[in-house]
């Protein structure tokens, strides 16, 4: 737990020093080189496209049309399926609670920590979405989640 808390934190650090000296989120978002923290990119980037690292698109499962899937990420959708939903999972957590990524069950599935119930996101052995990936979903968590 110690060595994640770690990682998260070097990972933060690299990514508040590549925003601060205005680079290019490119450099850090692997197979997404057009990731930026707005849901309009992460809806785009990531639940939308299947990236070049062979992670499939979000949508292939989560859209609206498997009452076993829960959540709806396709475009027009995904806000209201995540941004102050309670949990399918752990009711207490919201899906995405803005302003708090550390408490946003969405990042919890996506990182694949101990306390989530089920399978870590996308389902089976990944490929996951990056450390970088997951560094700018955070951070438009952090950022309010607005939906832009």
């Amino acid at each position: 737990m110690r060595f994640r808390v770690f990682v998260l934190v070097v990972a933060a650090a690299v990514f508040a020093g590549t925003v601060a000296c205005d680079e290019s989120l490119s450099s850090i978002t692997g197979p997404t080189p057009n990731l930026e923290p707005t849901l309009s990119s992460i809806q785009k980037e990531i639940f939308d496209t299947t990236d070049s690292s062979g992670r499939l698109a979000c949508i292939n499962c989560h859209n609206g049309r498997n009452p076993f899937v829960p959540g709806n990420l396709t475009a027009g959708a995904s806000y209201a399926t995540l941004v102050g939903t309670p949990s399918v999972e752990k009711p207490a957590l919201r899906r995405v609670a803005p302003g708090d990524p550390a408490n946003s069950y969405f990042v919890h599935k996506l990182e694949g920590g101990p306390e989530i119930l089920g399978t870590r996101m996308p389902r089976g052995t990944g490929p996951y979405l990056t450390a970088g990936q997951m560094l700018v979903i955070r951070r438009w968590i952090e950022l309010g989640a607005a939906n832009d």
